[in-house]
């Protein structure tokens, strides 16, 4: 009798500390960062899962997520490729692929612009997505690109280019695609490397979470 009681004792025993050591681990717990949205970049490569750094870039941020959530991004190019520096998309003018649009490829954008935002904790360093833009530093609008290396050059260049959100994810798939070969095509700036097979590196859609 005596040892029966002692075992139900030492069953409730055990049953409550187990659930103490689950409440201190839930309490201990990290909370998702609420300054941090996350991406999917769904490419003919694969997936690229990118963070965004909403607080410190919001009109930025919300400017891609906007596109994004549209599908603006659907089917678009990786239209410049220019190996050991970046690769680069977000121009309308190469939805689909169309061979007899090449030569505008890189000039396009969406219908807005948005003001430029430098953070000085954010840097052009490898895997870090920076907006594109001409040269006006308030005139960036669809066009992004991926840091294939630290080129924190551009932080100041021209002004500096924005930095808003990091590959966290798929920088194999990033480097996949920076490894397609090129052509420079005419009416073009040599910069603007193009892939000589437009339909093997494109932006099939981009998904907010």
């Amino acid at each position: 009798m005596y040892m029966l009681v002692g075992f139900v004792l030492l069953i409730i025993v055990a049953g409550v500390g187990a659930y103490l050591y689950v409440l201190g681990q839930s309490s201990n717990t990290t909370p998702t960062n609420p300054d941090i949205m996350h991406a999917q970049i769904n490419t003919t490569k694969g997936v690229i899962q990118i963070e965004l750094y909403r607080s410190k870039a919001p009109k930025t941020v919300n400017n891609f997520v906007s596109l994004a959530n549209s599908h603006f991004y659907d089917n678009l190019v990786w239209h410049r490729i220019a190996k050991g520096f970046v690769i680069q998309t977000g121009d309308p003018n190469t939805k689909g692929a169309v061979n007899s649009t090449r030569n505008t490829w890189g000039q396009g954008g969406s219908p807005q612009t948005i003001s430029q935002e430098l953070d000085p904790s954010l840097h052009n360093d490898a895997g870090y997505l920076g907006m594109a833009r001409g040269g006006d530093v308030n005139s960036a609008s669809s066009q992004f690109y991926i840091n294939l290396v630290d080129n924190r050059s551009l932080d100041t260049t021209n002004g500096g280019y924005a930095v808003f959100g990091k590959v966290i994810s798929g920088m194999d798939i990033v480097n996949a695609i920076a490894g397609v070969p090129v052509e420079n095509v005419p009416q073009t700036s040599p910069l603007y490397n193009q892939p000589v097979d437009a339909t093997s590196v494109m932006v099939t859609s981009i998904t907010i979470s």
